[in-house]
């Protein structure tokens, strides 16, 4: 198949999350499949100095904003395999210190940057040469798009219009903005109504994706029917009930190219599943590295994410200041909203021996701690799929997580299966509920026979991309074929 996937960040070009991740790895798994792939994505600030083979590509692009002209260019990166990389070059909206925001406060343009961009990407889908059969979107920033292709087909004649499928990373993040940014889009305004383009007099950006698209996933099979309920339907749980027939959720895979315990550049020792003693010496180097004392015999606890509500946050914060209290060790590497960046400095400062916390990103030590840790804390309050509980699970690292979404669909509590039980899982959202699951955790590293076995459980597991792109080539092959 040709197929074009459009996303505003792609590993290893971009990243601030996850988004990135998953975009990348599907690119790349798919052309490994003998598929012809596309990706388009914006240029931002530095890709250009860190990937110098790429070339101009002969392409301009002059678009309609209101009623001025914006005009970009596009430089093309041929990554082997059949897989080409589109940067939209638009340095006044995408050379930038931030890919949305700066200083923590989003950019006030950010529609306009990003109407440009779905513009882009629909110019593309249709006058690339090797015209792709299918685009895959990702996530609000390109939800235009497949208005704006409608639009194309009905006014101007675009016959052999291909289908779109959208994939909803975060139901939370819609991209709304203020009505007055429709006239941007230069579409007429008939798309502007509560069935389209409007959302309570606001321009949504994923609320038109999932209006117009052929079909819609998500992250993992939970997050797809969490989403059609009023509790996570984040105000588009009415629209996702209808669309319910084109929904279905697919577990993001992982890149196990890139998240190895055997020869990973980012870890100092090498471990297998049948000979951790890596992994010990790896938690004994993080311990230095961050300036903990060296103890193999407390377990480690690990984060590493975004500081924000919906990673559950506060009651990791609530349940570690009683928890802390007890033999144990608490490390975290992450960035985000202020007062929870305040909250651990505060809690580094009350237990510096047994907390150690970097408010940063830091790709390389996210490895260290993922392998490092003896147990890795996601109590989050949703999570459409999360993927640091499968980098943890790779590295022998047992997952606490809380009963939600991807989550639960890819971790195993011993209440579930005591044969293939590989992490902790709690269901009510509270502190209490998290410090039990740590207490758990801790009698769980005293019983050295279960630890191992549930270490073993959780390196055997398979979520390699293989499985994953099987899953969406299925998916595309089905929309396609009409």
């Amino acid at each position: 198949m040709k197929i074009l996937l459009a996303s505003s960040e792609a590993f290893p070009y971009s990243k601030s999350g996850g988004l990135a991740d998953m975009v990348g790895a599907l690119a790349k798994f798919l052309a490994r499949n003998g598929h012809e792939v596309g990706l388009v994505t914006p240029l931002y600030r530095g890709i250009r100095e860190r990937f110098p083979a790429m070339e101009r590509f002969d392409w301009r692009l002059s678009f309609p904003m209101g009623f001025s002209w914006v005009e970009g260019s596009v430089w093309k990166l041929v990554n082997g395999g059949g897989l080409v990389i589109y940067f939209i070059d638009q340095p006044h909206y995408f050379d930038r210190p931030g890919l949305y925001n700066f200083n923590g406060a989003d950019y006030a343009d950010n529609a306009e940057r990003f109407i440009f961009f779905n513009k882009a990407v629909v110019n593309l889908m249709r006058y690339l040469p090797w015209e792709p059969q299918l685009l895959h979107i990702h996530d609000w920033q390109t939800g235009l798009a497949p208005l704006m292709m409608l639009h194309q087909k009905m006014c101007e004649g675009w016959s052999t219009m291909p289908p779109v499928c959208l994939t909803i990373h975060n139901l939370a993040y819609q991209g709304v903005f203020e009505g007055s940014q429709y006239g941007l889009t230069n579409l007429p305004m008939d798309y502007f109504q509560p069935r389209g383009a409007e959302f309570f007099g606001n321009l949504n950006f994923l609320k038109t994706g999932i209006a117009y698209s052929n079909i819609i996933t998500t992250v993992s099979p939970r997050y797809a029917r969490e989403i059609t309920t009023e509790h996570y339907g984040c105000g588009l749980d009415g629209i996702l009930r209808e669309r319910q027939s084109s929904l279905t959720g697919i577990l993001n895979g992982v890149d196990y190219d890139e998240w190895r315990t055997v020869d990973n550049p980012c870890l100092p020792e090498s471990y297998t599943v049948d000979d951790l003693t890596g992994k010990a010496e790896i938690k004994r180097f993080l311990q230095q590295e961050l300036h903990l004392p060296i103890r193999p015999d407390v377990p480690l606890f690990g984060t590493v994410g975004r500081l924000a509500a919906q990673k559950g946050v506060e009651i990791q914060l609530a349940a570690l200041e009683e928890m802390l209290s007890a033999d144990i060790q608490f490390v975290l590497l992450g960035s985000g909203e202020k007062e929870w960046e305040r909250g651990y400095r505060r809690l580094m400062e009350r237990y510096p021996n047994k907390c150690s916390v970097r408010l940063v990103f830091d790709h390389s030590l996210s490895h260290r701690i993922e392998a490092a840790s003896d147990f890795f804390l996601m109590p989050s309050s949703f999570e459409p799929c999360g993927l640091n509980q499968m980098y943890s699970l790779r590295y022998g690292t047992i997952p606490i997580v809380r009963v939600t979404g991807g989550l639960d669909d890819s971790v195993t509590d011993i209440s579930e299966d005591v044969d293939l039980a590989d992490g902790i899982k709690f269901e009510e959202y509270s502190a209490r509920a998290l410090s039990r699951a740590i207490r758990k955790a801790i009698v769980l590293y005293e019983d050295k026979e279960l630890l191992s076995h549930y270490r073993h459980n959780a390196m055997k597991k398979d979520f390699s991309w293989d499985r994953t792109a099987t899953a969406y080539e299925t998916i595309y092959r089905r929309v396609v074929a009409g």
